[in-house]
C-alpha cells in the first residue's frame, strides 16, 4: 500500500469511525480513474465531478481521495445500489465509470488465505490488488449534458405550483409554467394533509 493511499484511508476511517472494504474500493477507484484521466488528487477546484451510484461507505472513500463533496457541488449521489462511480473531467468532458470486478471478492480469499474471515481478506487485499484486476473501467457519456448537470449557481426561480424557490437552474418548464421538479411530477414525498407543524412562536390557526 502506498503512503498516499494510507493517508487517504486514515482520513476516510476518521470520518467513518472505522475502515471497511467499501471505503477502500471508493478510494482506489478514485485514484485509478483520475490517474487514467490525468487529474491530480485531491482537487481543490471544480475540474472533477464524481457521480456515486450508492451512498454510505464507498462515498467516504471517494471524498477522502478526491476532495470532492456535495457542498462543493463536485459530488453527486444517485442511489442505484451499486458500488460504482463515474469520474468526469469537466474541462474535457471525458468520463470513466468504474465498478469492482465480479471476481474481486473471490480473489480476495485467494490473495489472503490466512485472513481471519472473508471481510478481513477483502479489507486487506483491496488495498494491494492491482487496479486492473480490481476494477472494470468503462468509457461513458453522461446522459444529461455536463453544463446542465453542473447547472448555474446563483440562478433562482419561483415555482408557479407551490410558490417555493428553486435554485441553481433546477426549475422545469411545463407549457408556459415554471415548476419545481416535485410539482412537475418528480416528487419523492407526499404532504400529509391536516398535519401542519407548529413553528416556534406561532400558534395553530
Amino acid at each position: 500500500m502506498t503512503s498516499a493511499l494510507e493517508a487517504i484511508l486514515r482520513e476516510s476511517a476518521s470520518r467513518h469511525r472505522h475502515l471497511c472494504p467499501r471505503q477502500v474500493l471508493g478510494a482506489r477507484m478514485a485514484l485509478y480513474a483520475c490517474g487514467l484521466l490525468g487529474l491530480d488528487l485531491p482537487r481543490a477546484d471544480k475540474r472533477l465531478l464524481v457521480t456515486a451510484e450508492t451512498d454510505g461507505c464507498t462515498v467516504d472513500g471517494l471524498i477522502a481521495a478526491t476532495g470532492c463533496h456535495v457542498g462543493g457541488r463536485t459530488l453527486r449521489i444517485l442511489d442505484f445500489g451499486k458500488v460504482a462511480a463515474t469520474f468526469t473531467d469537466t474541462a474535457s468532458g471525458a468520463s470513466l465509470r468504474l465498478i469492482p470486478h465480479r471476481e474481486a471478492r473471490r480473489l480476495a480469499a485467494e490473495y489472503a488465505p490466512s485472513a481471519i474471515n472473508h471481510w478481513q481478506a477483502m479489507l486487506l487485499v483491496y488495498q494491494v490488488m492491482p487496479p486492473e484486476e480490481l476494477f472494470t473501467v468503462q468509457q461513458v457519456e453522461l446522459s444529461t449534458p455536463l453544463a446542465q448537470t453542473i447547472s448555474r449557481a446563483g440562478v433562482k426561480a419561483v415555482c408557479e405550483g407551490c410558490g417555493e424557490e428553486v435554485i441553481n437552474g433546477r426549475e422545469v418548464s411545463r407549457g408556459n409554467a415554471t415548476l419545481c421538479r416535485a410539482c412537475a411530477g418528480d416528487r419523492y414525498f407526499q404532504v400529509v394533509s391536516g398535519r401542519e407543524l407548529v413553528t416556534p412562536g406561532r400558534r395553530p390557526g
